[in-house]
């Protein structure tokens, strides 16, 4: 817990060295019409993103096979869209490499070892019916 509260206090404290960098050097205005806008081009993007994964998902699904891949790739966008919906370009920025497939194959194997591991301590659970 103490780990994460550090890290989403550094965060914060990055976004708004960042943001006062970035009002420098553009303006005011300026920084917060490129917030905005790449708050709204995001959410578009996530949208489309999550849609078509999640019909990837159910198709899988239908054909009799796991959701696995396409389930990790739904996880990452929606994750991605979150990030998007907060005021800032570091989480614009990790927001905008989880929504594009060239990019989110970076963190499909953290997400891979972070579930081998649960499924090794027996912390997931399986249930075939």
């Amino acid at each position: 817990m103490r780990k994460i509260i550090v890290s989403l206090v550094a965060v914060i404290l990055a976004e708004i060295a960042t943001f006062i960098i970035v009002g420098n050097w553009l303006g005011v205005i300026n920084t917060l019409l490129l917030i905005l806008l790449t708050s709204i081009v995001g959410i578009y993007v996530a949208k489309k993103q999550g849609v078509q994964s999640f019909q990837n998902m159910n198709q899988n699904i239908s054909n009799g096979n796991p959701p696995g891949v396409a389930m990790i790739d739904t996880f990452l966008i929606f994750i991605g869209g979150v990030l998007l919906l907060f005021p800032g370009f570091l989480t614009d920025l990790l927001g905008f490499s989880l929504l594009f497939p060239i990019t989110r194959k970076w963190y499909k194997p953290a997400i891979y070892n972070w579930i081998r591991n649960r499924m090794k301590n027996d912390q997931v659970i399986i249930i075939n019916k």
